[in-house]
């Protein structure tokens, strides 16, 4: 639209101009959303200090501690014992916390720390949540002890000020990695969790990064207000939400949000190549996201401590952002107006291009239609890069995207998005018209915009609002009269809305996702670069004139080879070492029975330590059930093991009483059947039983799994429900963790850490059953 006002060199001038703007934009908005500073342990006591709560992470956050291990009992007695020397009820909730999906069911003996802080004139409860347990790979140092040891440290900093009008409840929970058992457990057996309230929970997806509100309960207007209003430096948008939906991730936010609390939820997510791994230390940790998360946490609790819960309900959803640091809000009530405001705005701009014989209706709808192109192509090319990378590096493909410096295939995926939307741009920019081009482009964001109002509203401004600011500046770019130069500016303030709020997308899209849905993000930056067409035409030739067939050609053969550049820049950057290191996944399998012992390996290429116990691909030696996917295997040494037990109490037509034992030293068992099932209850000690429904099949394994961690000594009263059942083969595993009993193993030499398949570094000692 601005091609005809200028000559090359002035146009140039001028593009490069809105080029540093929209760049300004983009970095400092970035910018903004930056973390915390670090307090000392000299800062006054009403504040919060992350190296206060770092001292405490310290004293249980050094070694893994899942569920029902050694390590996660030292962490439940370190943690309570803090909370009850700063004065505050604590009560230890032990019960079977209980999760089902596809064809699985998951128990777990669970220990809950719940203390209490009463209000001097309560309207209600405050929760505060995160789990002290840690996935069996790595310390949890971020995922999740950053958030409770900032839980004693809040304690500690509000029992320097004055008491609270509201009830305040810690949960500390267990069992959250093995599917949200704690969290389960306290809201069907505790009279707290009954109660309901509201919530704050946090979380970690990485090692730094600012604290994000990334998740809201129904109807969150007020909460969202209070949280705006209430901490220093609020972090996170309503579109995290909606993309948070996309991930394979649960917290403990669904299940107590389920049971009736409304609430907030919260976590950082940079850093996210040591999530569940070794790599999730207390060295790695950013204290900067300890210091946000604590700040928030304590902020959030004191506005909400004294605050009229009940007047902070709400019957509706509001959208949140920020710009340059300030935090907009605007009800769910707009989202569909702003939605329609945009697709009128980009009518009206059509109309008027067409009236000012800049492009016909016919031009206007091929270059609308045409617009999916980059779009898809973007999609296409950062998927086909990914499964470059992992052909090139097969050990890529256990970091399921999360790489530890990415920074050089993520430009690359900027790159080929750009290669994408000049390879349809410059072939169509004469036949066509750029008028045509940028307005029809428009089409799609103003289209998303009203796609999200309808199934996700929180996200429908990232897409409708830049749609809305593109036609008004294009808009006024047609219309207002004066300098050429200021119809430049209203154009790039028209796309600078898009430049606020696209690429942050990206980024959290990379953050979260990682590079192996990297069409995510490209997908995104294709549609920024939809909306900044009309600064990529300051750079060319007149419409008239068109790009010479040299501009077509070495324009995105540029756009390719910096792509390649990138890609390569980002194999050699991206190098594994102690600090960086390479995944590898091992395990130990013995038939107790037999005594025939196997390593075994789900590495696609294993590396030179892997191979050490690992030299083919036979795995007709394993036991019964226990073969998922392709495997590598080696002979290993039999080990002094009990192995689980099975025995048939009753069975009562298709329905089966069993009690279960792991044996000597294991953690967990876990029970795979040849048929499916329907429905599983099980029990411990003086527990009560917790049923759960199952529906499905596990996809490509054995029919059925039940899995009980944390299991007692004497075992488990299990009873499943099998559809016609007649015969039924049931492999036990008994799981230790640790393979360092095995004879002849050696640990992993630096740069090498587990890989987080669930079975990896465990003895796993097996019998199977006919029941």
């Amino acid at each position: 639209m601005t091609g005809k006002f200028f000559d090359v060199p002035r146009r140039v001038l001028a593009g490069m101009s809105a080029l540093l703007a929209l760049a300004g934009v983009i970095i400092l908005t970035a910018m903004t959303d930056s973390t915390a500073q670090p307090r000392p342990a000299s800062a006054p006591g009403g504040e919060f200090s992350a190296e206060r709560a770092l001292a405490h992470l310290e004293s249980f956050a050094a070694v893994p501690r899942p569920l029902g291990s050694p390590a996660g009992d030292r962490a439940r007695d370190y943690l309570a014992g803090q909370l009850r020397a700063a004065g505050l009820e604590v009560g230890i909730q032990r019960s079977v916390g209980a999760w089902s999906s596809t064809g699985l069911a998951t128990f777990g003996q669970v220990d809950n720390i719940v203390a209490t802080l009463p209000g001097t004139d309560s309207t209600g409860t405050v929760l505060i949540a995160a789990h002290y347990d840690s996935a069996a790979m790595g310390p949890g140092a971020s995922d999740d002890g950053a958030a409770v040891a900032a839980m004693v440290e809040t304690v500690r900093a509000l029992r320097a000020g004055g008491g609270l009008r509201n009830d305040v409840v810690l949960l500390m929970s267990d069992g959250e990695e093995d599917g949200v058992l704690g969290a389960e457990a306290f809201v069907r057996e505790h009279p707290l969790g009954r109660k309901g309230g509201v919530l704050l929970n946090w979380e970690a997806r990485g090692v730094g990064g600012p604290s994000l509100m990334f998740q809201t309960s129904r109807n969150n207007a007020g909460l969202v207000e209070a949280f705006v209003n209430g901490v220093p430096r609020p972090r996170g948008d309503s579109s995290m939400g909606e993309l948070y939906r996309l991930l394979p991730n649960n917290t403990d936010f669904t299940p107590l949000t389920k049971a009736g609390f409304t609430g907030l939820n919260f976590a950082y997510i940079e850093g996210s190549s040591h999530y569940h791994t070794a790599g999730d230390s207390i060295a790695n940790l950013d204290r900067g996201s300890l210091q946000h998360h604590g700040e928030n946490m304590l902020a959030l609790t004191r506005a909400l401590g004294d605050a009229d819960l009940p007047a902070l309900a709400s019957d509706h959803d509001v959208t949140y952002f920020r710009v340059f640091g300030t935090m907009v809000t605007y009800p769910g009530g707009l989202v569909w107006p702003l939605a329609v405001l945009a697709v009128l705005a980009v009518a009206g701009l059509a109309l008027l291009a067409r009236r000012m014989r800049l492009a016909g209706v016919p031009r206007l709808l091929a270059a609308a239609v045409s617009a999916v192109v980059p779009l898809v192509v973007s999609v296409v090319l950062a998927q086909a890069l990914w499964e470059l990378l992992v052909a090139w590096r097969p050990e890529y493909d256990g970091m399921g995207g999360l790489l530890h410096r990415p920074q050089g295939f993520q430009a690359a995926i900027v790159a080929l998005s750009g290669l994408a939307l000049l390879s349809w741009y410059l072939p169509l920019r004469r036949r066509l018209g750029p008028a045509a081009l940028a307005v029809g482009a428009l089409v799609w964001p103003a289209g998303l915009g009203v796609l999200c109002a309808q199934a996700a509203p929180g996200a429908s401004y990232m897409f409708a609002l830049p749609a809305l600011s593109c036609a008004l500046g294009g808009l006024a770019a047609l219309l207002l009269p004066g300098p050429v130069w200021g119809r430049v500016a209203a154009t790039t303030l028209g796309t600078a809305t898009a430049a606020m709020l696209l690429p942050a997308l990206a980024g959290n899209a990379f953050d979260g996702m990682g590079l192996a849905l990297g069409g995510a993000p490209g997908f995104v930056l294709a549609l920024f670069g939809l909306t900044a067409l009309p600064v990529v035409e300051l750079f060319l030739p007149g419409p008239d004139r068109g790009p010479g067939r040299g501009i077509m050609a070495t324009v995105p053969l540029a756009a390719a080879g910096l792509a390649v550049v990138l890609t390569g820049a980002g194999l050699v950057t991206d190098r594994f070492d102690a600090e960086h290191p390479r995944r590898t996944h091992l395990a130990y399998v013995m038939d107790a029975d037999t005594r025939d012992a196997r390593w075994v390996s789900a590495d696609t290429d294993p590396g030179e330590w892997t191979r050490r116990y690992v030299s083919g691909r036979d795995v007709t030696a394993l036991p019964e059930g226990y073969a998922r996917g392709t495997l590598w295997t080696g002979a290993a040494p039999a080990v002094q093991a009990d192995g689980p037990r099975v025995s048939v109490l009753a069975r009562r037509g298709d329905t089966f009483r069993l009690r279960v034992t792991a044996g000597r030293g294991a953690r967990s068992v876990t029970l795979r059947l040849d048929q499916p099932i329907t429905e599983v209850t099980a029990s411990a000690a003086e527990m009560d039983a917790v049923t759960v429904p199952v529906s499905g099949t596990r996809v490509n394994t054995w029919p059925a799994e039940i899995r009980f961690r944390g299991i007692p000594a004497k075992g488990a009263l299990i009873t499943v429900r099998v559809p016609g059942a007649g015969r039924v083969r049931l492999t036990a595993i008994a799981e230790t963790d640790g393979l360092a009993a095995v004879p002849g193993f050696t640990p992993r030499p630096p740069g090498l850490v587990a890989a987080t398949r669930e079975d990896g570094d465990l003895i796993a000692i097996t019998r199977t059953f006919t029941l």
